[in-house]
């Protein structure tokens, strides 16, 4: 779910409230079995959410606690075979780069500090986009960051003009026509993750639904979707693998759209104007208006533009002859539609793992149930900006607890599924956000 831009600054000062604290959760005790699956043979397909991409970036310590590679570790006591991903070397560790929570200014917004010392970055191709170090042993884990399921049927996304952290994968002479369906399809697999779709929705949502010619940033119709999700899971049990599915998260319920409020920025500009304004205005697709709760805004808003004149001289956001524009904010008709979409999305997700007898991680009800707050065996998680938990500093992909937790739900699904019992993972072992020293 690749969407965020490199360099942002943030928001109008969160009212961070402490940490909450964590304790071991007791687990059960049971003899380890695979039950009717086999797992010698695993994989991973999908998108970022899957090759451990966090805190706007892939890095290597975000690789290794990929919710897949901690499934695999937990695969070995019940006949779990070799499970490697293309980590980055010790030397490029910091990969494509990173942020990194630096503390809190004197205003108390949080301060992110980039990462770029360290990078994989062999090259750049000639939109000037950097290319990768090329990694191209044998790997189990297909996770490809930006990877969206219109987009890996098409030929083409593997070249040095597509995808960048796909092209890193495939050795020089690939055929340009290979697909990402194909290319997952040929991996030899007994068992499977899959998931995609996020990105199907998440580049429209968190582009505010603006009209744009990018094809990341554009809602996939159902039809397409349903194609295209149907065609990717035949070709993965076409040789008699079983394996687990995972529904998409509720968009509107994770840090990226729920952290900065209408009622924060309206009381910024009450502030900054002395209480002459109380509102900010938005545009929408029926004109500007003044912003109300239903309405979420990006968390890379720039708060700095609030109130610089335009050319008129009317305030940015803060008159309606110069509203907040269309990709900063997802209106709450855009928010209704991006809802049912997931939604629609989701049925057919369950639906295409029931005829092809598949394992369904529901990944969109868990959540849901925590964003406004869970204790999971006695840590407490929800979708708050960096004291959640769960979610990294992108607001959008999972901490290393995050990821811990996610692979505990898809773990009890194939419990479920195939009468195997593998064993859950203690989650507080792996940390939430990382604070400064």
């Amino acid at each position: 779910m690749k969407t965020m831009k490199k360099n942002f600054k943030l928001y109008i000062g969160l009212a961070l409230i402490g940490l909450a604290s964590s304790c071991a959760p007791s687990l059960d005790e049971f003899e380890p079995s695979k039950g009717t699956a086999d797992f010698s043979k695993f994989i991973a397909v999908g998108n970022s959410l899957t090759s451990g991409y966090a805190d706007n970036g892939l890095y290597l310590e975000g690789q290794k606690v990929a919710f897949p590679n901690l499934i695999a570790e937990q695969l070995k006591e019940v006949g779990g075979g070799e499970f490697t991903s293309p980590f980055f070397s010790q030397d490029q560790e910091n990969g494509s780069g990173y942020i990194k929570f630096g503390g809190f200014d004197t205003n108390g917004n949080p301060v992110m500090e980039p990462v770029t010392d360290k990078l994989a970055v062999r090259g750049l191709n000639p939109d000037g986009k950097p290319l990768y170090t090329k990694y191209t042993d044998p790997i189990q884990n297909l996770g490809v960051p930006g990877m969206r399921l219109d987009m890996s049927m098409a030929p083409g996304v593997g070249t040095v003009m597509g995808n960048p952290y796909f092209e890193r994968l495939l050795p020089e002479g690939t055929p340009a026509t290979l697909k990402y369906v194909e290319y997952a399809a040929s991996h030899e697999h007994t068992f499977f993750t899959f998931w995609l779709g996020n990105n199907d929705v998440l580049g429209y949502a968190t582009n505010g639904a603006a009209a744009t010619e990018d094809p990341t940033k554009k809602l996939l119709d159902l039809p397409t979707f349903e194609f295209a999700y149907n065609a990717f899971v035949k070709a993965l049990v076409g040789t008699g693998a079983k394996g687990v599915v995972a529904t998409i998260p509720d968009v509107t319920a994770i840090p990226v759209l729920n952290t900065l409020t209408t009622a924060r920025l309206n009381a910024a500009v009450e502030a900054a104007t002395q209480g002459q304004a109380k509102n900010v205005y938005i545009a929408t697709k029926k004109g500007p208006r003044v912003a109300t709760d239903a309405d979420l805004f990006m968390l890379t808003f720039p708060t700095a533009l609030l109130g610089q004149p335009n050319e008129a001289g009317f305030p940015y956001g803060i008159d309606p002859r110069n509203p907040i524009a269309d990709n900063y904010v997802l209106d709450k008709d855009e928010v209704v539609e991006v809802s049912n979409r997931v939604k629609a999305f989701n049925e057919k997700i369950k639906a295409i793992a029931g005829a092809n007898d598949l394992a369904v991680a529901d990944v969109y009800t868990f959540l849901n149930k925590v964003k406004s707050g869970y204790n999971y065996n006695g840590v407490h998680i929800s979708a708050a900006f960096i004291t959640g938990n769960a979610f990294s500093l992108d607001g959008v992909h999972l901490t290393p607890m995050g990821n811990a937790i996610v692979a505990n739900v898809f773990i009890d699904a194939i419990n479920a599924k195939y009468n195997s019992k593998i064993g859950k993972i203690d989650v507080s072992q792996y940390r939430g956000v990382k604070f400064p020293n």
